[in-house]
This record gives C-alpha cells, structure tokens and sequence, in this order.
C-alpha cells in the first residue's frame, strides 16, 4: 500500500525547519494531523482483514454444515441397514472338513440351524456363501431376499453375474449371483419357492416345479414347471391364456439396464429399475425398487406380484428359495 502519512510528514518537517521556533505549535499540529491519517489508514487495513476473515469464517461454517449433512446421511443408511433384524451375525462356520452342494446336504449332515454356510456345487470352481433357511422343512438356499430397501438392485449385468449383497447379517438383502444360482440348479431337479409379505403382515408363497437358471451362454434364461401356492401363478402368467404371451417369465433370458434380453421394444429393466427375466415387461418382479410403506402408484416399478396386489403395490418382503425336488429331511 502506498504510504501517504509517511511522505506528508517527512515533507512537514522539513519545511518547519525553516520557521524555527515559531513552528513548534504547527509542528505539533501537524504530528497529531500524522497520526490521525496513520490512524485511518490502519483502521482501513483492519476493516478490510476483518472483512476477509469473516468470509472465511462463513466459508468454513458452510463447509462444516456439509460434511454434519453428510455424517447424518450415511448414519441414515446404517440405520436402514440395520433396521427390524439387529446386528445379528449370522456366518456359520462348519471347519471346511466337507463341502456342500446345497443347503439340503448341510441340512441332512445334521446342521439345523439357519444362517450363511459355504457351499461348493459340483461345476463350481469356488465356494460362495448363502443363506441356508433351514424352516419348512429345512435345505433351502436362499437366493434372493428383500427386507429393507438397504440394497439397490437396479444394478449392472456383471453385478448380477457375481452376485451382491449383504452376506453376513440374517435378514440382510442380497442377489446370489447368476452363475451361483446355474452352478445350483443345474445339479439336478429343483424346486423353487418364494415366499411374500405385505404391509399388512399377511404371507403368502409360490411354488414351481423344475426350476433352472441356464449357462452365461445362454444369458441365465429361466425355465420352471407347474405352480402351487396361495399368491396365485404370476411368473408364468397362468392367471389369464390372453396375457401369456407378454407376461409368461419362462424362457425368459436375464436382463439388466445394460444388457437388454427382453422382448419389448424398449427396456424393462431401465424403465422398472432392475434386472430380471422380463418378457414385456412382467407380472412378476420381485428385484424393482423398495418402497417404503404400504404403496399405490401408477407405476409398476416396485416388487410387483400380480395375481396377490396387483402391479402397483409394493411388497414389503421376499424369499426366493430352492431346494432338491427328491429332498428327504434326515431325522436327527
């Protein structure tokens, strides 16, 4: 800055000199006038510091207000995570002294409680965890399961491949993973069963006879048998012959946003937010959006089952389970 007090005294001085002591008054005038202007320009200098820093201090407050959004948001999601089931770890470790094909071997080998078990079918070339529901009858490996809303299953093909999820608390959601569910059903002769629930606490379950994921070759196309249960057929579209056509599942190949395998001119899975075996598009999706709360829209994006509430109500829970066909529980 240019210091113009400095130069107005110096100049003053110098011509005081010249009027002797005559100018002393003056001379003292004049030095009061220096530091007043010194004064003023000092003060200039603090306003303008004191401007600055209380910028910086709104800066900060605001920078801080985030990073408190951002801790309550992800406090949030952990208590999404966490919520209606505990923190209960339910990883089940038998000592890795024999691999099993499926729940139903663990279940006869005398292991009757339920939780995630490594299992190890006969193409697989690894072991992976699954929920092992070891109720109705016990050897059941769960392959999908909704609950919550903790999990996005409006995901990419290589996600669905792999599988993803929670795997390690009991009413965690996860998708096992298309080419964990071809290595299973593809040992022999499965039977699939989903089980539903409502807001309202009602269950309802679907059976189907023969089901099978195929090979990646095949984009994990789907294939079932006859239906039993009491949430009606939606997944072959057995509840009207004029609706087969569009709304039957079997046969289906696998689709996701970005891997489009359905028969609709668009595609199903970016427009219903998941991946599935969708026809155009589906009675039956059981992976769309969780919508928290009892849910009536004019959308069917939601985890839709047909023949129970129709295409917009959203339900509040899913199992999917399968399980050998020639299963016999052992009696221990």
């Amino acid at each position: 800055m240019y210091e113009f007090s400095t130069e107005v005294a110096i100049e003053v001085e110098v011509n005081i000199v010249s009027i002797g002591n005559c100018g002393k008054n003056v001379l003292f005038k004049l030095n009061f006038i220096y530091g007043l202007v010194g004064w003023v320009f000092v003060s200039h200098n603090c306003f303008q510091e004191q401007i600055q820093l209380q910028g910086q201090v709104r800066l900060l407050e605001h920078r801080v207000k985030q990073q408190q959004l951002k801790i309550i948001q992800l406090l949030e999601k952990k208590e999404i995570q966490y919520s209606d089931r505990g923190d209960e770890n339910s990883v089940i470790d038998l000592g890795g002294k024999r691999q099993y094909s499926d729940c139903a071997e663990i279940y006869n080998d005398g292991h009757k409680q339920s939780g995630f078990y490594k299992l190890k079918p006969i193409q697989s070339p690894t072991e992976f965890l699954a929920f092992c529901d070891m109720s109705e009858g016990g050897g059941w490996t769960v392959f999908q399961r909704r609950s919550d809303g903790s999990q996005n299953f409006d995901r990419v093909w290589t996600d669905y491949e792999e599988g993803f999820g929670n795997f390690v608390l009991t009413n965690g959601e996860y998708w096992l993973g298309n080419k964990n569910l071809h290595y299973l059903t593809n040992q022999g002769n499965y039977t699939l069963r989903i089980d539903l629930t409502d807001f309202e606490g009602e269950r309802r379950f679907a059976q189907y006879e023969r089901f099978g994921v195929a090979g990646e070759e095949h984009s994990y196309k789907m294939s079932c048998g006859e239906y039993s249960g009491t949430a009606g057929d939606s997944l072959t579209g057995g509840f009207h012959p004029d609706v087969k056509w569009w709304a039957d599942h079997r046969g289906m190949k696998f689709s996701t946003r970005d891997r489009d395998n359905d028969n609709y001119e668009g595609n199903c899975a970016e427009e219903e937010k998941a991946g599935w075996w969708f026809n155009r598009c589906h009675s039956a999706n059981l992976n769309g959006l969780y919508y928290k709360g009892p849910y009536t829209a004019n959308t069917d994006n939601g985890i839709v089952w047909y023949t129970w509430h129709g295409w917009w109500y959203s339900l509040k829970s899913v199992v999917m389970k399968v399980r050998p066909a020639v299963f016999q529980p052992n009696i221990v």
